[in-house]
């Protein structure tokens, strides 16, 4: 896979009212994630999903967005405070070598990797450091832009979630997205 990573001005793109044109991040996120849970979103841009999160989660859960540009978390930062949703999110920079997740070992309820797998360096080496934080019977939606990424190419990433030991347990319909949720097993 390449390793190319969304510019940080696309952000402002991403995060438009009028992509709710064509996807609602209510939509396809509330089937998963309840008040009370610990979110996890790596590569959350500026903030279009993990706002929405924010407020599902309720003052008693939390949205962790890491992401590797500091201009996309301090864009996200200004949304989230803009929106009254700061204190409900831990918006943070990533080290270069990982996702620097060791603090939320098994704590993660639900993840969302949106648009973000094929930008890793490595898919196998995210889905480890993603499945190491999630409790067991979490879920991981993971989507990518069908015009992006090609079948083969996602379908890939879904063996490497399977090799990290996360299960496929559906293929939610996502406009203009391929989608796998993957469940960490509850053993």
């Amino acid at each position: 896979m390449g390793h190319r990573v969304c510019p940080w001005w696309l952000g402002y793109v991403l995060a438009s009212p009028l992509r709710r044109l064509l996807q609602d991040p209510a939509a396809v996120v509330k089937p998963y994630v309840r008040e009370g849970m610990t979110v996890l979103e790596p590569g959350p841009g500026m903030g279009f999903f993990t706002l929405e999160m924010a407020r599902q989660v309720g003052a008693s859960g939390r949205v962790v967005a890491i992401d590797i540009q500091p201009r996309m978390i301090a864009g996200l930062k200004r949304r989230l405070a803009k929106a009254g949703l700061l204190e409900r999110a831990d918006a943070r920079l990533a080290p270069s070598d990982s996702l620097g997740l060791q603090d939320l070992r098994g704590k993660v309820d639900f993840a969302l990797a949106m648009a973000v797998v094929h930008e890793m360096p490595s898919s196998s080496r995210f889905f480890a450091e993603v499945a190491q934080a999630m409790k067991p019977g979490a879920t991981l939606l993971l989507a990518e832009p069908s015009g992006h990424v090609k079948k083969e190419a996602f379908e890939t990433e879904v063996q490497d979630a399977a090799v990290a030991g996360l299960e496929v347990t559906g293929r939610p319909a996502i406009r203009r997205s391929q989608a796998a949720l993957l469940k960490k097993p509850a053993n």
